[in-house]
């Protein structure tokens, strides 16, 4: 599956047709997601019976898990695995939650219900920017509070109405408890990032409009939903354990609000020990945590986009490059001894040729694309030959016994 290519919700819906079994309910469905980074809005992995030839970036584990999540969540409540179905529901509760007011979003709900427009709607739900240029400068990649979106629809499935006060409702309630549980202890610039993390993916409300007065004590003590009330608990744990440590203040806050929501202790306890285990398993991979000065963070950000760039059309790339013989001459020749400065040009020109060719490579013809060849130069042999559409969905035969994916 490549979930930055055309048809990976299909091939995403032929992969879980078959797994109705594997969450036998909301809980093990929570804590998978919780275990993968979803509920706290940091995507570490993905769901271990979905396969990925590459290693997925941290937007692509989001789309992956916001789907999943969305889909078993549709399986348990609705007792069926229909995926058209599925799609035709998703659509249906985008629509009723009027998530955006954009045109381009507007388009996608009043069009065809297809999987190719279910695609554009998750991106549209995962990236907080519109473009590839903006992400790569900006640390801040993905929605960090997608699961509100999980737990609208459930209460959608459940007969719920006003569905989209129902979502500002939890948005006012997660961006309080995330602002109070801050407070309760002595920033950093960890902290501010995680602020910005989640000011950022508000989608219902605005920041400026949330009150932060401590009013959101009053509506949290009439929410009765468990699991809404267990997402809230797991951000505030979040919060306070970023910096490995709990002093009296941090602890008495989390108690605190947990006995509010009805929490025994050993369940606040074990929200605090889930996050610090978390930390501990995924602190390398946790992307706001990193701190590198501005030069590091370009140059990596820029690698990941050029990397996946690359692999995503690896097959196109095999093909203009090997018609390209003096090109990759140039390059090998480039990767023992320096170039003349007439040879750097002739590869300049050739590759802005084979960028024309690829449209996804369109980054690279963008005022100050240039600086981003040397990062593909250096990838170039990562290219491999590939027999295979990763997203290819393929036709069953009744007859002949299903592959392992």
């Amino acid at each position: 599956m490549n979930p930055s290519g055309p048809g990976w919700i299909n091939k995403f819906g032929e992969v879980v047709i078959n797994k109705a079994g594997v969450y036998s309910d909301f809980s093990t469905l929570y804590e998978s997601l919780k275990n993968n980074g979803f509920v706290y809005g940091i995507n570490v992995r993905i769901p271990s019976f979905i396969t990925i030839e590459h290693k997925p970036s941290e937007d692509e584990m989001a789309k992956i898990n916001l789907v999943s999540a969305l889909y078993f969540t549709y399986s348990l409540e609705r007792r069926e695995t229909s995926f058209d179905d599925f799609v035709e529901t998703i659509f249906t509760f985008y629509k009723e939650l009027n998530v955006s007011q954009i045109s381009f979003l507007n388009k996608i709900l009043t069009g065809s219900k297809t999987s190719a427009q279910l695609e554009k709607l998750i991106d549209s739900r995962v990236y907080l920017e519109d473009n590839v240029i903006s992400r790569t400068f900006n640390s801040i990649i993905t929605n960090s509070l997608l699961f509100i979106d999980v737990l609208t629809l459930r209460h959608y499935l459940r007969g719920g109405d006003k569905i989209r006060e129902h979502a500002q409702k939890l948005e006012y309630l997660a961006i309080n408890i995330t602002y109070h549980a801050l407070n309760a202890k002595e920033k950093n610039k960890s902290d501010e990032k995680l602020s910005q993390l989640f000011a950022a993916s508000l989608s219902f409300i605005d920041d400026d409009e949330s009150h932060f007065d401590g009013s959101y004590r009053e509506v949290l003590l009439t929410n009765y939903s468990p699991w809404e009330n267990q997402y809230f608990l797991d951000v505030a744990s979040l919060t306070v354990w970023e910096d490995y440590s709990l002093d009296y203040k941090e602890s008495e806050f989390i108690y605190g609000i947990g006995k509010d929501m009805g929490f025994p202790e050993d369940q606040i306890a074990k929200s605090l020990e889930d996050i610090t285990i978390f930390f501990k398993k995924n602190v390398q991979n946790i992307s706001f945590l990193k701190d590198t000065n501005m030069a590091v963070q370009f140059y990596d950000s820029m690698s990941k986009v050029v990397n996946k760039l690359i692999l995503r059309n690896s097959k196109r790339l095999q093909k203009e490059l090997s018609e390209s013989k003096e090109l990759v001459y140039l390059i090998s020749k480039g990767a023992v001894k320096d170039l003349s400065a007439d040879e750097k040009k002739k590869i300049q020109d050739q590759l802005v040729d084979v960028f024309k060719s690829v449209p996804s490579l369109a980054i690279f013809l963008l005022p100050g694309g240039a600086v981003l060849l040397p990062i593909f130069i250096k990838l170039i042999p990562a290219l491999l030959p590939s027999s295979f559409d990763e997203n290819r969905v393929a036709k069953k035969d009744k007859n002949t016994p299903e592959k392992p994916l």
